[in-house]
């Protein structure tokens, strides 16, 4: 690809890849899915010491895939802006106990939330299928962990790093600026061998934005969607709402139907989402939608 740091990722003539093999199960997107988030630490924005119990944990993963969840977002140290980096082992003690059980009582494709190398490949080794890397495989061993495997990869932009990344993020172009980001870092994965069909990404709403870059990225989503990777957005309960309504943490839900419906507008495939049964409606609706106006255009 030999992307520049203005090119976008490339684009293809084809609709975006319909399917991501995620260490030998296959995850159908000809229509789009949810991602459930199931975040196990003490202190993530939305849900923190909710499901530090691995008993809670899994019960939650098991309603979740039983509410729609195709797949299961295990994270074991938060990202929340401002939040500090925890231990290794610390963090391991917390998603591996976790995802081997679900492996055991689920077929739903398993994700790993983490940027640590050690933890990538002993959630993989546990039974994990995508890792889903807010860092995008930049920490050191990161990239050379997943190529190891055969497990999919979700490469997410961020600015600056969680603590810090919510201070004063600075853009020319944001759309632009993200792409171009996101095509070198799938560059450097196709580089060490890691097929295109194990790859999405992941614009990073919320990641280093201010509230107008991620209204900027939201309506300029069509320009990572015309790529020949499928796009996973996370939105839910984002702090932009709360810039936008005034809304509680718990009181967001109406804004999240919202933005994923944009995105799935937007041509995303996959919706990281706290509210599965919800947010599953919002998308199916939307996918509806979105069908009939790409059929409107072909026709015109």
């Amino acid at each position: 690809m030999g992307a520049r740091p203005s090119d976008p990722p490339p684009a293809s003539t084809d609709r975006p890849a319909v399917k991501l093999h995620c260490a030998g199960r296959i995850l159908d997107l000809a229509e789009p899915v949810v991602m459930g988030v199931l975040n196990v630490t003490p202190n993530s924005f939305s849900d923190g010491g909710r499901y530090t119990n691995i008993d809670a944990a899994v019960s939650q993963g098991l309603a979740m895939q039983a509410a729609g969840a195709a797949i299961l977002d295990v994270g074991g140290e938060s990202t929340r802006p401002g939040a500090d980096p925890v231990p290794v082992q610390v963090e391991l003690d917390r998603v591996i106990p976790v995802i081997e059980r679900l492996r055991r009582e689920t077929d739903a494709v398993i994700s790993i939330d983490t940027m640590k190398a050690e933890v990538m490949h002993a959630a993989v080794a546990a039974g994990a299928g995508l890792v889903n890397d807010v860092m995008g495989l930049q920490a050191e061993g990161a990239l050379e962990a997943v190529a190891r495997t055969d497990a999919a990869v979700c490469l997410m932009h961020m600015q600056g790093e969680p603590r810090t990344m919510q201070q004063s993020p600075q853009y020319r172009d944001v759309v632009a600026e993200v792409a171009a980001f996101l095509a070198v870092r799938v560059q450097a994965c196709l580089d060490v061998g890691i097929a295109p069909e194990r790859l999405c990404i992941d614009p990073g709403f919320g990641f280093g934005k201010s509230l107008d870059h991620n209204l900027e990225l939201l309506g300029g989503l069509p320009v990572l969607t015309a790529c020949r990777y499928p796009v996973l957005v996370g939105l839910s309960r984002k702090s932009m709402l709360a810039a936008l309504l005034g809304r509680a943490v718990d009181e967001r839900l109406a804004g999240s139907l919202a933005l994923a419906t944009a995105a799935v507008l937007g041509g995303a495939r996959i919706v990281r989402a706290h509210d599965v049964r919800e947010t599953l409606d919002a998308v199916r609706v939307a996918a509806a939608i979105a069908s009939k106006l790409g059929k409107k255009d072909q026709n015109a």
